[in-house]
């Protein structure tokens, strides 16, 4: 068993791990699959932004990033997509006297990258990795939104607020992990419910309140069986626009209800030979999280779907034999990259699309046979690759992903920090960046409100937040209490209702039989083997 260069601890690689490691032709790794995770999120900010100067030609208009200003050159959108300016003017000669990932990091600081990873999106500026979607606000990595704030993780949802990973909602408030729901508020782990709230791993549900484990039922309250009219009698006794009975039941439900809930070793949908967690309609899927639906023959993945054969990727959609990537798109035989759309055979790469044989390139787009971003021959590149790879081996690169000190992004701006937190001190300790919060001083009053956090706490609170309108009608039109933590306070809050990205041993508390689960040994929920759940619930 080999020790992880970075933690210290020992790990395993399968058998069949070295026949892919084999077949993609790198050597395997040497950091454990846990520390390999924390290296890919470290490159992901999905909720950091910040307002800095255009850097494009003739531009000087304020643009919001995900890039701080000072790191890098960065283009609005418009531009970086646009043909007024060709990344090919940034190539460089391979230094051999250097090592490939300080050449890296001078070309990145130097080639433009776009301020944010938004497409076909109207009316939708605050919001960053998001596809077609229409007027939302604070909404990160979702795609097909209309009318939706605050919001992670979220695909096809309307009219719907403060919610992560949800998907096809509409009115949803409050929501982790729910789908398929209607006017469904503060909830988790639910299915096709409707008209309902506080529901706990709930399936075709209408008309319930504070349940757990419940299958195709109507009118319950705390899991008790009433009659329409005294569920409707009951329901009016109960004022969800007053914050305190909201904060009270939230309370009662979380000791008296979901204390004494089932759940399941593993969320696992229509899915074959899998481990993990949220994996649906899939197979042959080992340590995975978080896979939407269409995923084979794939491992340590956290976020895909409509992709086969590929290993330690975050945020894949229709890859194919692909390894540590981070948001790729359609491609083939990718790895080591970041958002590199429309490719094949690329191997440490950023920022680049419809492309095919490219090796550390930036911003690039419609090229082929290009190293750090210079044109070559294929026969020019193959050789000067070979030539790469074996001075790379010698210094321990070839086959690492990039580290996280070259990051544009301080750690603390990304989603390692939600997974993977670290203190400031820790993360200067390992050479990673630190970004300490910007001073804001806000006026409190009107629409500015003042988070009840205040700024001391560890989830990158804001101090205090704006409520614009769409917003505050939304709270009107479900008669619900406004808010007294800022988003990002509310986001955190719905990250601690979720489970970590990593699986522990630990017994069945039906059967006693030997489980794997993302719930730790030491955390008191009741955890059944899935035969005993199915048996339990349905």
């Amino acid at each position: 068993m080999p020790t992880c260069q970075n933690c210290q601890q020992q790990f395993t690689i399968e058998s069949d791990d070295f026949a892919f490691y084999t077949k993609i032709a790198v050597p395997p790794p040497t950091w454990c699959p846990q520390c390999r995770l924390q290296r890919r999120l470290a490159w992901r900010n999905e909720r950091s932004l910040h307002k800095r100067k255009c850097d494009a030609p003739g531009h000087s208009e304020d643009i919001i990033s995900m890039y701080a200003p000072g790191i890098c050159r960065v283009y609005d959108n418009a531009f970086w997509w646009g043909d007024g300016w060709d990344a090919m003017e940034y190539g460089r000669e391979y230094d051999f006297n250097k090592s490939f990932f300080q050449q890296y990091r001078e070309l990145l600081e130097e080639v433009p990258l776009p301020n944010l990873s938004v497409v076909n999106s109207t009316n939708s500026e605050y919001s960053n990795w998001t596809e077609y979607n229409k007027n939302c606000y604070l909404v990160f990595a979702a795609g097909l939104n209309e009318n939706v704030r605050f919001a992670n993780k979220a695909l096809e949802c309307r009219d719907t607020q403060d919610v992560l990973y949800v998907g096809h909602t509409e009115l949803g408030y409050e929501l982790v992990n729910c789908f398929n729901c209607y006017r469904l508020l503060f909830s988790a782990n639910c299915k096709s419910c409707t008209d309902s709230a506080f529901l706990y791993e709930c399936r075709d549900c209408t008309n319930c309140f504070g349940c757990t484990n419940l299958i195709g039922k109507s009118y319950c309250m705390f899991n008790e069986q009433l009659s329409k009219d005294e569920y409707k009698r009951r329901l009016a006794e109960i004022d969800l626009s007053s914050y305190d009975t909201v904060q009270k039941i939230k309370k009662d439900f979380a000791e008296n209800f979901y204390a004494k809930a089932i759940h399941r070793a593993s969320r696992m949908i229509a899915s074959v030979n899998c481990t993990g967690n949220d994996v649906n309609n899939s197979k042959n899927c080992k340590e995975c999280y978080d896979i939407y639906e269409n995923v084979e023959d794939s491992k340590f993945l956290y976020s895909a779907l409509l992709s086969k054969e590929l290993y330690d990727s975050t945020g894949q959609y229709k890859m194919n034999f692909s390894y540590e990537n981070v948001d790729n798109n359609v491609g083939n035989n990718v790895a080591f990259s970041i958002t590199t759309y429309n490719s094949h055979d690329v191997r440490y790469c950023m920022s680049c699309h419809s492309g095919a044989n490219l090796f550390g390139c930036v911003s690039l787009r419609n090229k082929e046979y290009c190293i750090l971003n210079r044109q070559y021959s294929p026969s020019e590149y193959d050789d000067l690759i070979s030539k790469i790879k074996s001075q790379m081996s010698k210094m321990g690169e070839y086959g690492e992903f990039f580290p996280p000190e070259l990051s544009p992004f301080a750690y603390n701006e990304t989603i390692a920090q939600e997974y993977f937190p670290l203190t400031k001190e820790q993360v200067l300790a390992k050479g990673y960046h630190w970004k300490e919060p910007e001073i804001k001083n806000y006026t409190i009053g009107g629409d500015i409100v003042a988070c009840e956090h205040g700024g001391k706490c560890e989830e990158a609170c804001t101090t205090a937040f704006k409520m614009i309108p769409s917003e505050l009608q939304f709270y009107e039109r479900m008669k619900l209490p406004h808010p007294r933590l800022c988003p990002n306070c509310r986001h955190y809050a719905r990250l601690k209702q979720r489970n970590p990205l990593k699986l522990w041993q630990r017994q069945c508390a039906k059967c006693a039989k030997d489980i794997e689960t993302s719930f730790a040994p030491e955390r008191p929920e009741i955890v059944y083997c899935e035969p005993c759940y199915q048996n339990e619930i349905l």
